[in-house]
């Protein structure tokens, strides 16, 4: 489902999001979002993937590896970059396709060290 709410992309991603998954949710910062059907491919990723790791587990592990990637990097932006998850959806929301033919867990292909 997606849904307009500043409100959750604010507090989730410090304001600098444009849209925030909280699983089973989408939520956009602005409703123009709406029709920019590539942001809503890479938050359907991240369903996607939430599912796969029974929602807890995923939302556990993406915080550990930011913050994991935090330190290696020192830098925000670039540790949100490096995260796994970010990278599979950054790598596929141009392709539509691209979640009828996933793998399960696919991420962990964009682990890297």
């Amino acid at each position: 489902m997606i849904l307009v709410s500043r409100f959750w992309t604010k507090i989730f991603s410090l304001g600098k999001a444009d849209a925030i998954t909280i699983y089973p949710f989408i939520f956009l910062k602005k409703r123009m979002f709406k029709d920019n059907q590539q942001l809503i491919n890479h938050e359907k990723i991240h369903i996607r993937q939430a599912a796969e790791l029974l929602i807890i587990f995923f939302y556990i592990s993406y915080l550990l590896e930011f913050l994991f990637r935090y330190v290696q990097y020192r830098d925000f932006y670039t540790a949100y970059l490096n995260i796994s998850y970010e990278r599979e959806a950054y790598a596929n929301e141009a392709n539509f396709d691209y979640l009828s033919q996933r793998k399960f867990w696919a991420f962990g292909q964009y682990y890297k060290k």
